[in-house]
Order: structure tokens, then sequence, then C-alpha cells
């Protein structure tokens, strides 16, 4: 069941319905190399948000990963990036 599309803010059960779809997706992510066992919980994910939260959420784990991995001294740039 995909969320209605629509123009009012979403409730507070809607909100909470969300985020912790969106947290067991992200912890299912940690736990796995390969996205492929997490897509039952995608679907959650996106039946539960509003296609624009999905998005966000999404851009705000990449760049989480990214921050994580270069505070740790873990990035490497690709060699296209170093050349520059």
């Amino acid at each position: 069941m995909a969320a209605p599309a629509r123009t009012a803010a979403p409730s507070r059960e809607e909100r909470q319905a969300c985020w912790g779809a969106r947290d067991a997706y992200w912890r299912c992510l940690d736990a796995h190399a390969d996205a492929a066992p997490c897509r039952t919980l995608r679907g959650s994910f996106e039946a539960a948000c509003p296609p624009q939260w999905i998005k966000y959420f999404d851009k705000r784990r990449d760049y989480l990963k990214f921050k994580e991995k270069f505070e740790a001294g873990q990035f490497q740039p690709s060699e296209k990036t170093a050349k520059s």
C-alpha cells in the first residue's frame, strides 16, 4: 500500500510509522553488504513514507555513510577526483 499523495502534513502516527520503517530498512542495510535481503523492508519504507521523504532519507543515508568513512580516514577518492 503506497502512502497517499496529499498536501497535508502526515499525522504523528504516520510520521512514526515512516521513521520506524526507515530505521528497520537502514538496520538491514547496515547488516548486509548487499541490499537484496532488504527488498521487503524497502517496500515497507516506500509504503509508509511520502515520496519526497524517501528521496531525502536516501540522500541523508548516503551522506552519513560518506561522512562516517571520511571521518574514519577510510575515504578513498576516485582517480578522476584525485586528478582534479
